[in-house]
């Protein structure tokens, strides 16, 4: 059990801090006891109670030497320890000092006991997380896969947690837990190891791949034909936006991929265009509530989409100003209060094999060693590599079993007890078939999926509809807490892709550099393997496959060594942000179709190439200011057709020539930027968006259309007597056209056919129909003009982007669903943003539902290989998730403008940066 010792005395300068600080607390405790209204006095003990403490020194059982806790100005701990057990046991101490309630939510999320904590609000979605079984995932590695040394470090981190959690409870915890006792008597249990393995899988679920995408085009089905859906999907431009990997092979005898060898076709055939979906009302009727049922984990954990993603590039020492690598990455993610990363530094006080541990980054709270950063040898990045690793198939079922090669085979049961705060516990039992569990057993609608699905001669009789089951790698037990231990300790590009081999969920592409000036990248993950189907075409997995039949079964995974790797590329630097890996028609296996598209890849490459031409040197400035690059894509295609329309409304007009002369950046203040904006906005509303099936537009948005047994494009309102009214029904953040660069594509290929019938829409009681893309593009320029009156007001020079794209942080549980006032409490913002959907600087926002920040570069990095200490990090918010701490949002307007913080790594420049010290001792 902790005991504390006197703390040393605050220096004059943290004094004036702290005094600031509590003056701060004071003036918002007395606003909120006059303000309240519910007969509740949050005193300021109430608000401070849970702060840490930073100074002096605390006794930890099972210690065997002190480690020092070292915080800087902004409140980021360096821990320095003599052993590694020790090391992690203090790093989760530290974390729950400063995100216990954080850390709480998410084990809970994980293992589908929201309810315990929220009461029945969260159910459906604790019965959906126990249906994919996370938790039960994570017990299983822990029980099969991890190495001893992992293991021991789980153990120390879970003591470390277990011993903060002894001596706090209630308000001293967090004002969360202050906030949820006047709701229920909730108190929190101590924490396991497993509760750490167990987040990795919501990580790999919000970065899953294309499973969204799967179920848009089965959705579409209702109301496009196949050719319209394709029209949608274009094919990757690999001769515009450079894959990650632009050579190299796979050598057909060692099946290893070599990055000098000689590339040589495939012949993989691309897909065909309206794929046998074989989608039905009913199997779309079930896939829309799936969706729906999707979209409730992700609003936990932030909303997905075609934005999540990320940056990262590395400059080999050739091309920069300090003769060594330079490194960046910006991981795009939900804005979160707190943010989704910690900030942290793991030193041993003598590196050696007991000890063997030097590294900083960024970490996960709830789970041991740094996920992101460098250590004293090399650094590394990580941007989604979007691997398609996840498959629903449809299941025949009866009450028994389910159908698999002609044969009844029978469930694989296991019953869940939900435990309800305020409520009666829920039972529900769980089915799982080859193919993995029922998704839809959680819905009742979908319990009808596929009734009327038309999947072809070899289906069986379809009774009263198919189920649907869900195969996920991220479901198989894996070596992946194994690999974040590997990486922390690397200290070679050999010892680097070892660990990688070990990354199996999520996949992402991973970056490297390090001090002796190699730069490199790997490709890893679990990402399986398919064969073909009767007709001897490849099966893609861009739609659901019968699950009766073997011949869609999964045949194995990419051979670790078969994945694309580089190493010192001729080229002097590589760019990953979530653009295809290598060549499609020049790799032997499918990693996925659903790339994002390249337009930041393809913007970072050529300011890289750019700079560095004629021997041009790329500095650490450089490489910051470069992470805010604002420019649009689609601006610099879609503004020279919009100049050209001839407008005669004046009104109108006026906003046009706003674009005149425009460069197309994004910045927070530029008129023309939320102009052209409003028109993509509306462009895509007109041209696909009014046209999507219900499921996939927004919620509540209603339209008068064709019945949906009708195939073609939905009709904008007009006065046939056939047209019935239809309203949206998915959620603004993940509603369709999002605006992102697949938009971008099939976009910039349609402007070539001014005649092609997406440019159609009929006439309604304000607007004339429009036959071709001029009409349409004016249509939209009309319409952007008098929805940012409404927005922004009738004078253009008062227009600003940033008015309409605001950030908003919000504590992802209270601070979205509690009392107003406990919101107001918990919640930051709102701060006018610059950058956009696409950009480098990818504040991304959904383009049918608004122009709201819905995900961010959740960090920023730059790593200076050749002098550590001049590396620069900033985060989202704070190191604190304590509301009102000083260091709860401390660097969030700092990340608003594009600074940074001085990274200091060496043990005399974290002792020149420490401000406070605290000793953990035996």
């Amino acid at each position: 059990m902790p005991s504390r010792e006197e703390p040393t005395a605050p220096s004059g300068k943290k004094k004036r801090k702290r005094r600031r600080a509590r003056l701060i607390v004071i003036a918002v405790v007395l606003a909120l006891v006059a303000g309240v209204g519910y007969g509740v006095f949050w005193s300021i003990s109430t608000v401070r109670a849970s702060f840490p403490e930073t100074t002096g020194s605390i006794q930890l059982d099972g210690m065997s030497s002190p480690v020092q806790v070292k915080r800087d100005g902004n409140g980021i701990p360096q821990l320095y320890a003599d052993t590694a057990e020790d090391l992690f046991r203090a790093q989760g101490f530290v974390q729950a000092q400063d995100r216990f309630w954080e850390m709480d939510v998410r084990r809970h999320l994980t293992a589908g006991r929201l309810s315990e904590m929220f009461g029945s609000d969260q159910v459906e979605t604790d019965a959906f997380l126990r249906t994919l079984g996370w938790r039960e995932t994570a017990q299983r590695e822990w029980d099969t896969k991890l190495s001893a040394a992992t293991k021991k470090y789980l153990t120390a981190y879970t003591a470390g947690v277990n011993a903060y959690l002894e001596d706090h409870e209630g308000k001293e915890l967090s004002v969360e837990y202050a906030a949820l006792s006047f709701e229920n008597d909730y108190k929190p249990q101590k924490w396991s190891p497993v509760d750490s393995v167990a987040w990795l899988k919501a990580m790999a679920w919000d970065l899953r791949g294309n499973m969204q995408d799967e179920i848009d085009r089965s959705l579409a089905t209702s109301r496009l034909s196949a050719r319209q859906i394709e029209d949608l999907y274009p094919a990757y431009p690999y001769d515009r936006n450079r894959p990650i990997v632009d050579r190299g092979a796979v050598n057909p005898l060692t099946k290893e991929f070599d990055p000098k060898g000689e590339e040589q076709p495939t012949g993989v055939d691309a897909p065909a265009a309206g794929a046998d979906s074989g989608m039905g009302q009913g199997l779309r009727s079930g896939l829309s509530s799936l969706s729906k049922t999707l979209d409730e984990i992700p609003a936990l954990l932030g909303p997905s989409g075609n934005g999540i993603g990320s940056n990262s590039w590395v400059v080999a020492g050739e091309h920069t100003t300090t003769g060594k690598p330079l490194l960046a990455n910006d991981p795009h993610l939900a804005p979160q209060m707190p943010s989704l990363w910690y900030q942290m530094g793991l030193h041993c006080n003598r590196v050696s094999a007991k000890c063997p541990y030097d590294v900083a980054g960024y970490t996960f709270s709830g789970m041991p060693g740094v996920v992101i950063g460098h250590n004293a040898d090399i650094a590394w990045g990580m941007t989604n590599l979007g691997a398609d690793v996840s498959d629903l198939y449809l299941e025949k079922v009866t009450t028994d079993g389910y159908l698999y090669d002609g044969k009844q085979r029978p469930f694989t049961t296991r019953k869940e007890t939900i435990k309800v705060a305020g409520g009666k516990d829920r039972t529900i039992t769980v089915r799982s078939t080859k193919n993995g569990p029922i998704v839809s057993d959680r819905e009742d609608e979908l319990e009808t999926v596929g009734k009327k699905a038309p999947v072809g001669d070899a289906a069986p009789d379809r009774g009263d509809g198919y189920a649907v089951s869900l195969r996920w790698t991220a479901l198989d037990p894996s070596h992946t807490m194994d690999a974040v231990f590997k990486l922390n300790r690397a200290r070679n590009f050999t010892e680097f892709r070892a660990a990688a081999a070990d990354f199996a969920v999520p996949s992402q592409n991973l970056i490297y550099a390090d001090t002796e000036g190699n730069i490199g990248y790997q490709a890893p993950g679990k990402i399986p393997t398919r064969g073909e189907d009767k007709n001897g075409k490849p099966i893609d997995g861009r739609y659901p496959a019968p699950g009766w039949d073997s011949t869609y079964q999964w045949t194995g995974y990419i051979p670790q060594k078969a994945l694309p790797y580089e190493y010192n590329p001729k080229r002097g630097y590589i760019v990953t942000a979530n653009q295809a890996v290598v060549d499609r028609e020049r790799y032997p296996y499918l990693l996925t179709n659903d790339w994002g598209y390249g337009a930041r890849s393809k913007r970072i490459t050529d300011l890289i190439e750019s700079k560095i031409k004629d021997g041009g040197k790329i500095s650490t400035d450089d490489m910051q200011s470069l992470q805010m690059d604002n420019t649009s894509e689609i601006a610099k295609v879609l503004t020279p057709y919009l100049l050209k329309i001839k407008i005669r409304d004046g009104y109108v007009r006026e906003a046009q020539e706003l674009l005149d002369g425009w460069d197309y950046t994004q910045d927070s203040d530029s008129a023309a930027a939320a102009y052209f904006n409003a028109v993509w906005r509306n462009t895509l509303k007109l041209a696909f968006g009014n046209k999507l099936p219900k499921e996939l537009r927004v919620k509540d948005q209603c339209l008068r259309v064709r019945p949906a047994d009708e195939t073609g494009p939905v009709e904008d309102l007009d006065d046939d007597s056939d047209l019935i009214t239809e309203c949206g029904e998915r959620d603004k953040d993940v509603a369709q056209p999002d605006g992102g660069d697949r938009w971008y594509e099939v976009v910039r290929g349609l402007l070539k056919q001014p005649d092609n019938d997406w440019w159609h829409t009929n006439g309604n009681q304000t607007n004339r129909a429009t036959d071709n893309r001029d009409e349409l593009l004016a249509r939209a320029m009309k319409d952007a003009r008098y929805e940012l009156t409404s927005k922004l007001g009738k004078d253009i020079n008062t227009w600003s982007w940033g008015r309409l794209h605001q950030l908003t942080l919000k504590n992802q549980t209270l601070g979205t669903k509690g009392p107003g006032f406990v919101q107001w409490m918990l919640n930051r913002g709102p701060w006018n943003l610059s950058g956009g959907e696409a950009a480098v600087n990818a504040t991304g926002w959904n383009a049918a539902g608004g122009y709201e920040v819905v995900w961010v570069p959740s960090m920023r990095m730059v790593v200076n290989l050749d002098n550590l200490d001049k590396s620069r990090w900033i985060n989202l918010t704070g190191a604190s998730g304590h509301a009102y701490h000083e260091h709860y949002d401390d660097q969030t307007s700092k990340w608003v403008k594009g600074e940074m913080l001085d990274w200091a790594f060496s043990e005399k420049a974290v002792d020149g940066a420490t401000e406070d010290e605290l000793a953990l001792t035996p």
